[in-house]
């Protein structure tokens, strides 16, 4: 693992973000390699706000994984400050590698460094492979989560 590097993303790295993103059966139904303009536009959004980390794996000047982690300042729980870790994607070159343990163990750092007390993440209630990983790093199935499509 030491010739690997976490550093900020920049626009290159898309094509291999999103190729990452929609390379599994869930990613495959909603991600659109081929057309990276609504990327492009999302990725400006993210460089501009302080709040937001997107993260690039890189070994031997290849992308080999990402996730993105927010900051989020709130008042509940005394006024606490969470993270929340979403898309994380190792390259399947990668899998199995300890890439997605030092990506978490990174966001977890990253997270105390700015303040925070808390750090979530949700992952799809079928991927039970990544529920086992993220309980082996210590994470707890504490909540139930909801989402409405807009």
């Amino acid at each position: 693992m030491g010739d690997l590097e976490i550093r900020p993303a920049v626009a290159d790295d898309l094509p291999a973000i999103v190729g990452m993103l929609a390379d599994d059966p869930l990613g495959a139904a909603r991600e659109s390699p081929d057309d990276l303009t609504p990327y492009v536009t999302a990725f400006q959004r993210l460089a501009d706000d302080p709040n937001q980390h997107l993260v690039v794996a890189v070994r031997e000047g290849r992308v080999v994984g990402t996730l993105q982690l927010t900051i989020v300042p709130g008042l509940s729980r005394k006024g606490a400050t969470r993270s929340i870790i979403e898309g994380v994607r190792v390259h399947a070159d990668e899998r199995g590698s300890g890439l997605g343990t030092r990506f978490i163990e990174w966001a977890v750092e990253k997270s105390r460094s700015q303040g925070c007390q808390l750090v979530q993440l949700t992952s799809d209630a079928t991927r039970t492979d990544a529920h086992r990983f993220y309980e082996r790093l210590g994470f707890t199935a504490s909540h139930l989560g909801f989402k409405l499509q807009l």
